[in-house]
């Protein structure tokens, strides 16, 4: 006659196993929180992902070579706002700083916020192009009918010059596009593409 089999023995460190394992959740989870800052310093750092670099002051060095920068304005659909630079491009030679306006307007009856995100194309010259100063994701507030003149600041960076790769990229264009927003955040980030200008209307 067979004897039976012994019952499984439990482990001895389970509270421990399991201790770990809720650990590591709450590790990853930390992890998932912070990448986002992370990866958003990393491209301002970079110029990755079409993210212009962040400067403190002027190039120091003027070169010869001059590039055109073109200037792209969207407003996300709801907003009701028009958004539009004051030229939609300009010509610069390389380590020059500029200043271009951009002019925001309120086209609702009534208070609305927003907030603008921005990128650069093409990528690659992402990493040259330097902001000084920038309206970007810093929160407004406009009354009905109210408008507001908001200026970039920036130049090309002169290092691009060692890069021979990049001897034929003659322009560079920064975009920006307004969302409605809240506390600081865009409240529209997952809507459809937006259009330029006013929803629907083309300001450049």
């Amino acid at each position: 006659m067979d004897k039976p089999a012994p019952a499984p023995q439990r482990p001895q460190n389970l509270g421990r196993t399991a201790l770990i394992c809720s650990g590591v959740v709450m590790a990853m989870t930390g992890l998932s929180f912070a990448a986002v800052p992370l990866y958003d310093m990393f491209c301002r750092a970079t110029g990755f992902g079409g993210t212009p670099k962040i400067g403190t002051a002027a190039a120091g060095t003027i070169l010869d070579r001059t590039m055109s920068v073109r200037f792209d304005a969207n407003v996300a659909p709801g907003l009701g706002w028009k958004f539009e630079a004051e030229s939609p491009e300009i010509k610069l030679r390389v380590g020059e700083t500029k200043t271009v306006f951009y002019k925001i307007t309120n086209r609702t009856d009534r208070p609305t916020t927003g907030i603008a995100s921005y990128n650069i194309a093409p990528d690659k010259g992402a990493a040259f192009f330097v902001k000084i100063q920038c309206f970007c994701f810093t929160e407004h507030t406009l009354q009905p009918g109210e408008s507001l003149e908001a200026p970039v600041v920036f130049y090309i960076d002169p290092e691009i010059a060692d890069k021979r790769e990049l001897d034929g990229l003659k322009a560079i264009t920064l975009s920006y596009t307004y969302f409605a927003s809240k506390s600081g955040q865009p409240l529209a980030q997952g809507a459809s593409a937006p259009a330029k200008g006013d929803a629907g209307t083309s300001n450049l």
